[in-house]
């Protein structure tokens, strides 16, 4: 499937009437500085869509964009880094946790983004019991790939296949685009 159209919708801190939608969501989550942002924006070719900054920790809404007139991406902000320290960090962990067991919301799919050179947080692990627990399908996508060379990144792909109790992980650059179509055949219906 090819992405012609993406546009931002609107940002959202809780129940709210988008989640509603008929539209399928495809849910995208990671910590910060995972280039959570970078994958979204590579996935649909426009590097302006989803706003990066040169801080992490940026995004504090749960932003949904409509992708061909047919579903959301929703971004979901990143975790383990904001500014205003651990209260701020502590509201949007529970953000976060509101939006996948809350029973509002209904994503189709939930992309977890890593970052393959620093491998799984501890907040990693507990979103995928999340994921399990609510029955959520999911894929993990190990980003930043241009960071390591090839046996680096084999090494670090078995390592977090066996802590995620995972076969079936992406590896990824958005940088560089690598394989667009490997993450998007696994989230679209």
């Amino acid at each position: 499937m090819n992405i012609t159209s993406a546009e931002f919708i609107k940002g959202i801190v809780g129940t709210n009437p988008i989640l509603d939608d008929e539209k399928s969501q495809v849910a995208f989550i990671g910590r910060s500085n995972v280039g959570k942002s970078s994958v979204i924006n590579s996935l649909v070719n426009n590097k302006n869509l989803v706003k990066t900054g040169k801080k992490p920790g940026k995004t504090t809404e749960i932003n949904f964009f409509l992708i061909n007139r047919k579903f959301y991406f929703v971004d979901l902000p990143g975790y383990g880094f904001a500014e205003g320290g651990k209260e701020k960090i502590e509201k949007i962990r529970k953000l976060i946790i509101w939006y996948l067991s809350s029973g509002e919301a209904h994503p189709s799919t939930v992309v977890l983004i890593i970052d393959i050179k620093a491998g799984f947080t501890q907040f990693d692990k507990e979103v995928i019991e999340i994921l399990r627990e609510q029955n959520h399908p999911y894929l993990i996508v190990a980003n930043k790939a241009d960071k390591l060379n090839q046996k680096e990144s084999a090494a670090q792909l078995a390592k977090i296949k066996r802590e995620s109790n995972e076969e079936h992980i992406v590896l990824y650059s958005a940088m560089n685009k690598t394989n667009p179509q490997a993450i998007l055949k696994n989230i679209l219906i």
